[in-house]
């Protein structure tokens, strides 16, 4: 049984679309980290965009269920973190591009920095 890379994990959860937006939960900048131990047992800390998530349990089922289809990975828990709080700067570049949050001056004024 070989060792289980983040990069495995984070290209597992790059299945995970967010249904609210269109877009997949690493690319969202919600993934903040993934932590696998020797026996490739999964740890992903991830947020939300809002603490009112209404789709909550369903995007964290969806993230355990796309690591534990790695056929390597033994276990997967996902743990949820308010802090640092999730803000549209988070995303990628194409995330932001794609919504009009590039964080210019002009997009700031529109308010789109804060649409989530």
């Amino acid at each position: 049984m070989g060792k289980v890379t983040k990069e495995q994990v984070y290209d597992a959860i790059r299945t995970v679309i967010d249904p609210e937006v269109g877009f997949n939960l690493v690319d969202m900048g919600l993934i903040y980290d993934a932590i696998i131990d020797d026996e490739n047992n999964v740890k992903v800390v991830m947020t939300l965009s809002t603490r009112g998530c209404p789709l909550h349990q369903m995007l964290t089922q969806w993230v355990k269920d796309a690591v534990e289809r790695i056929p390597e990975v033994k276990s997967c828990e996902v743990e949820v973190v308010w802090d640092p709080p999730w803000n549209i700067s988070m995303a990628s570049e194409n995330v932001k591009k794609a919504l009009g949050a590039g964080g210019n001056d002009e997009n700031s004024e529109k308010g789109w920095n804060n649409i989530f």
